[in-house]
């Protein structure tokens, strides 16, 4: 039952970070394609500084993986309850750059 509403809060989440996304994301979509060759070369390093400040923000909770690959962050690992994913989801959709958060999370059961 926790699982469920785990993934009920987390598809809420993801679905009001791309809304958001989405209104701006058209305006500047034809100007992301013109630059797309120069963007590639930078991506990697920007996943990583992503990555970084997920981490840093979420240095209490050792036992979330996050991984970022052309912006879009995925969270891994086990929580102790739907509080804590949910928050982690927040943290990571407020960092500069990120595109999309995907949540692989899952909650510990008693």
């Amino acid at each position: 039952m926790m699982t469920n509403k785990l993934i009920a809060r987390l598809m809420v989440a993801a679905t009001l970070t791309a809304a958001a996304a989405t209104g701006t994301a058209f305006a500047a979509g034809q100007q992301d394609a013109a630059l797309a060759g120069a963007a590639k070369a930078g991506t990697a390093t920007n996943d990583e500084a992503i990555t970084s400040k997920i981490k840093a923000s979420l240095s209490e909770q050792k036992q979330i993986g996050v991984t970022t690959n052309d912006g879009v962050v995925t969270l891994s690992g086990t929580v102790a309850n739907t509080d804590i994913g949910t928050q982690a989801i927040q943290v990571a959709s407020a960092v500069p750059g990120v595109k999309e958060v995907k949540s692989e999370l899952t909650v510990a059961s008693k």
